[in-house]
């Protein structure tokens, strides 16, 4: 295992930016209108702050055990055998995250671009580069997501910011069109969507300065979390609640629907596929790393790739068990509700019972962070 502290703070927001914004860029107004109709911006505002929380509580115990993962300095905390369970929960959990993330890019890719391909083509061939991909060490796992950090970014708010010229912001009222059980289900599945910013707690202990991780944090997720809700406000404005509920990916219509001024490209959607296939790769890369790299430090190994091609068949399978887009889109919902049990509630508990017990990782890195405020 890489011991060297070589990630910047830009590294690990970019880290956080490219990871949360993925497959789920396309549906996010469709879930976000199913819950509160025309208060979608609100629910996905409401969803990424309850995101926030989760990343918070991460970076606290990172902080506080900077030398360690998750994996590790949960069995300081709770003990070896329950810190064992957490850890499996973990692990599970971001395989079938991987998993539904590579099969949902399979039905889009095949739905609207390769249209006689066989899904499981699709699928396969985007598992096995990011297998290939989470190979290299964490550093160069940074330096991937730092590369490819702009090139989502940009096109990305540059496609929103062009096709708020067809907004009306009359289909933007009532704010608040939903009753509170709506909205709160609601906010908890946009949380979701923000759950592979859970990758934090295996960067903590390769950052040069892990004292300043909560800025890195607070960063990648108003960018991330700002452009989910551009993107929600936009689409919403453009075609309004009701039509959104009859399109399956929202913010792919959005993109048909824009072009460059003076009709240099009268339709964005080729362009923006291309960019999204890009965030798809990062997002997958980072969940597929996050699995593989806890694993190994679960058995205590020095090295993650051992388990990189031998995961793959097991992910491929679990990717092409959903019989059709809509049970997947179903298993997608309840699996991300379910996971914020394991990416907000056991940091949540693990944090407090640090606290009760004053447990502390490295005490020459606490004071320079206490020192450092």
């Amino acid at each position: 295992m890489e011991r060297t502290r070589q990630i910047t703070v830009i590294q690990t927001a970019a880290i956080l930016v490219s990871t949360i914004i993925g497959v789920g860029v396309l549906p996010l107004p469709l879930f976000a209108v199913r819950a509160a109709d025309s208060a979608a911006p609100l629910v996905t505002l409401l969803g990424m702050l309850v995101a926030s929380l989760g990343l918070m509580l991460v970076t606290w115990l990172g902080k506080r055990f900077s030398d360690k993962t998750i994996i590790r300095y949960s069995e300081e905390i709770i003990g070896k055998w329950p810190a064992w369970l957490g850890s499996a929960a973990i692990i599970g959990f971001f395989a079938v995250l991987t998993s539904l993330a590579a099969r949902e890019f399979g039905e889009v890719v095949v739905t609207s671009v390769l249209k006689t391909t066989p899904v499981e083509v699709t699928v396969i061939v985007m598992l096995i580069l990011a297998a290939i991909s989470t190979r290299n060490t964490i550093t160069t796992f940074a330096y991937i997501h730092t590369f490819y950090f702009p090139l989502l970014l940009v096109p990305g708010i540059l496609i929103v910011a062009l096709s708020l010229k067809n907004a009306e912001v009359i289909n933007l009222q009532p704010i608040w069109a939903s009753g509170v059980y709506e909205i709160a289900k609601g906010s908890m599945t946009i949380a979701a969507l923000f759950q592979g910013a859970f990758i934090l707690s295996m960067v903590i202990p390769s950052m040069r300065s892990p004292q300043r991780a909560m800025k890195a944090s607070v960063w990648g997720m108003i960018i991330a979390g700002g452009l989910y809700v551009i993107i929600v406000t936009a689409a919403v404005s453009v075609f309004g609640a009701e039509e959104i509920k009859n399109l399956l990916w929202p913010t792919l219509e959005l993109a048909k629907a824009t072009s460059l001024p003076a009709n240099i490209l009268e339709r964005l959607d080729a362009a923006f596929l291309a960019v999204w296939v890009t965030a798809v790769f990062t997002t997958l890369l980072s969940s597929y790393f996050l699995t593989i790299y806890a694993i190994s430090q679960l058995f205590r190994l020095d090295d993650h790739k051992l388990f990189s091609f031998f995961l793959l068949p097991f992910v491929f399978v679990m990717a092409m068990l959903p019989q059709n887009i809509v049970q997947l889109y179903d298993i997608i919902e309840n699996v991300g509700r379910i996971g914020l049990y394991i990416t907000i509630g056991y940091p949540g508990l693990l944090l407090l019972i640090a606290i009760i017990r004053k447990k502390r990782g490295n005490r020459n890195e606490d004071q320079a962070m206490d020192e450092s405020g």
